[in-house]
């Protein structure tokens, strides 16, 4: 991981290295264990540039790892780095937040 300069603000720091939905979707299915390109393409609902874009800044930032087999043809696998397994009370707290929000909204029927 290269030295980058970072904002003096915390939160600004998370949402620099995540800050968009697809990075989310992404850490979300990672957070269940390896994947395929595939699977992840089908499973987030972006293009390929984009769920490609999305997978390299991950990497770069140390929080998912990019493992090529040396198969034909080739297998890559990503899953998260150690660093990328401490969203997961992040990734939790967000779940549990959209789903009170979700609920907020729920028509009771008589």
């Amino acid at each position: 991981m290269k030295q980058k300069s970072l904002p003096p603000c915390p939160v600004a720091v998370a949402l620099q290295v995540i800050g968009n939905k697809w990075k989310i979707l992404i850490i979300r299915d990672l957070l269940t264990g390896t994947k395929r390109f595939g699977f992840l393409k089908k499973s987030v609902g972006c293009s390929q540039k984009v769920l490609t874009e999305n997978l390299r800044a991950l990497e770069q930032d140390g929080i998912v790892v990019r493992q090529v087999y040396a198969e034909v043809p080739p297998r890559v696998e990503y899953s998260l780095s150690a660093l990328g397994k401490t969203m997961r009370p992040v990734l939790r707290s967000m779940a549990a937040w959209g789903e009170k929000y979700r609920q907020s909204f729920s028509v009771i029927s008589v």
